[in-house]
C-alpha cells in the first residue's frame, strides 16, 4: 500500500502543529486512491518526529512512503536536514520503497497557487 507523509518543521505552539495533522487529514480525504495512508510528521518540536511518521506509515501496512517536504524554500531543512532524517531511518525499513518529494515551494503549480491566494484578498 501507498503512504504519503506529509513532513513540516514543527512548532512549539501545538496549534501549529494541530494544523497541520488536520492539512494530513484533509488530504487523505482528497488523495485515497493514491495514498491509502495518510500521516504528518515533523522535523522538530512534536511529538511525531519524521522516523516516527514513517513507522506509523509502516504500522498502518505501508510498502511504499513518499515523503512530502511542507517548506517553501530549500533551506538546511529541505537541503540536508530531511534527507539525512529519511536516508538514517530507510536502513530501519529496506522491504519499504522510501522516496522523498520536492519541498512544496519547488513545485511547478506554485505560481498559480500565489497568484489565486492573492485573488481572494477584500
Amino acid at each position: 500500500m501507498k503512504a504519503l507523509l506529509l513532513v513540516a518543521h514543527g512548532s512549539r505552539r501545538k496549534q501549529s502543529n494541530d494544523e497541520v495533522v488536520l492539512l494530513a487529514e484533509r488530504l487523505r480525504k482528497n488523495c485515497s486512491e493514491q495514498y491509502g495512508i495518510v500521516h504528518a510528521g515533523f522535523l522538530e518540536l512534536s511529538d511525531v518526529l519524521i522516523p516516527d511518521g514513517i513507522k506509523k506509515c509502516v504500522d498502518d501496512g505501508a510498502t511504499s512512503i513518499i515523503i512530502l517536504p511542507y517548506f517553501l524554500n530549500s533551506g538546511r531543512h529541505v537541503v540536508k536536514d530531511i534527507p539525512d532524517i529519511v536516508n538514517d531511518t530507510r536502513t530501519e525499513y529496506p522491504d519499504v520503497d522510501i522516496k522523498l518529494a520536492q519541498h512544496v515551494g519547488a513545485s511547478d503549480m506554485m505560481m498559480n497557487l500565489l497568484i489565486s491566494s492573492a485573488n481572494t484578498a477584500d
